[in-house]
């Protein structure tokens, strides 16, 4: 019976370990996205570039000529228009957070609106992907989508 009370309290004490871990990972995720919204409100591209992997690929998925496309972004233009001066406030709200993970591999799921200043822009999804490495989770990937109708309220 020692045995079986022994075993069973282990089970929980790992299960409970494993959720622990499991929650400080997503808000450790969360944070890094948080972190590059932050920089962009703040036009700091130094806060931005950190929640970054440097060979982080850049994706958007707009219509050109009536289909749909992938156009190429670049980590390094991303960079430079964040921190270059501009009059307005580059504000993307995110309305929810989907985060999955499997070890050392995250996918986040954000719908968005992103205002200009005070002024509502256009609305869509960013679908990031994280490593966590060394220093912690960082952006290796994002892909988003452009829209200005059909957007939540």
């Amino acid at each position: 019976m020692k045995k079986f009370s022994l075993l069973v309290f282990t089970f929980f004490l790992f299960a409970t370990c494993s959720q622990v871990q499991a929650q400080d990972d997503e808000a450790a995720v969360k944070a890094v996205i948080e972190t590059m919204f932050d920089g962009m409100r703040a036009a700091d591209s130094a806060m931005v570039h950190s929640a970054f992997s440097d060979d982080a690929i850049m994706q958007t998925i707009i219509p050109k000529r009536g289909v749909m496309s992938v156009e190429e972004g670049s980590l390094q233009r991303f960079l430079t228009g964040v921190g270059t001066a501009h009059e307005q406030v580059y504000d993307e709200r995110i309305m929810d957070y989907q985060i999955k993970i499997d070890g050392p591999m995250a996918s986040v799921w954000t719908p968005y609106k992103f205002y200009l200043g005070k002024e509502f822009s256009h609305c869509g999804v960013n679908s990031f992907q994280l490593l966590k490495k060394e220093e912690g989770w960082k952006i290796i990937y994002i892909v988003d989508t452009r829209r200005i109708e059909n957007c939540p309220q």
